[in-house]
């Protein structure tokens, strides 16, 4: 009696966790989703006196209420930039603040990749690369993925007389240096995958791999 008993509610009790979990799941993921982020844009709100907006006369948390006002406010901000965009005083403060951060020693890089990185993830239509290709580099047996940058280049032909084609091959996981290769056009794979992908496989070190295989037959 007692065992059908616990067999019972061990039932019902595996059977309502497996209702209630995911709810349960998905709030906790958007606490802490907003957590994380409320971390960066609670600063927005430090015109404030933090006996206003912090608990304990400013000095515990600050109140929910104020961290969902700077959330909001920082969605209007993004907003903002992006409106601004679109005439011509905001295209130039946002290319002098590319300058300026392409300026900077280390930094540069990082700003580099994460801009191409969102761009890949956005659009491709800002960057150079062309079709993803597998070459072999740096020697015989070995091969690397790289980016043809053009469809067609005239200016340089083998000594075979085979029209060479510009291959950029990245240093992982940085694109913004690598190896510019004039290789013959029947010595390049075009590999199954977008420019996006592309950019992504190299910059998460080969971890984020598209599906299905990139290898085809096909020729560049």
């Amino acid at each position: 009696m007692n065992t059908s008993l616990l067999a019972r509610w061990r039932g019902s009790f595996l059977t309502g966790l497996a209702v209630i979990l995911p709810g349960v799941l998905t709030i906790a993921v958007i606490k802490w989703l907003f957590g994380t982020i409320a971390i960066f844009t609670d600063s927005l709100l430090f015109f404030l006196p933090e006996k206003w907006t912090h608990q304990n006369a400013g000095g515990g948390p600050m109140f929910w209420y104020w961290s969902v006002a700077a959330f909001v406010m920082a969605i209007t901000l993004v907003t903002l930039v992006g409106l601004l965009t679109r005439y011509y005083i905001g295209k130039r403060i946002i290319s002098w603040f590319d300058a300026a951060m392409l300026r900077l020693p280390l930094l540069n890089k990082i700003y580099a990749t994460l801009k191409q990185l969102n761009e890949a993830f956005t659009t491709s239509k800002k960057t150079p690369f062309k079709a993803v290709v597998q070459i072999e580099f740096p020697g015989a047996g070995s091969y690397a993925v790289g980016f043809t940058t053009t469809d067609q280049n005239e200016t340089f032909v083998s000594q075979a007389k085979e029209r060479l084609i510009n291959v950029f091959v990245p240093t992982t996981p940085f694109l913004t240096s690598g190896f510019l290769i004039l290789v013959p056009e029947g010595k390049i794979t075009r590999l199954d995958m977008s420019v996006a992908e592309g950019i992504k496989y190299i910059i998460s070190l080969g971890a984020i791999a598209p599906d299905p295989a990139p290898l085809t037959s096909k020729r560049e």
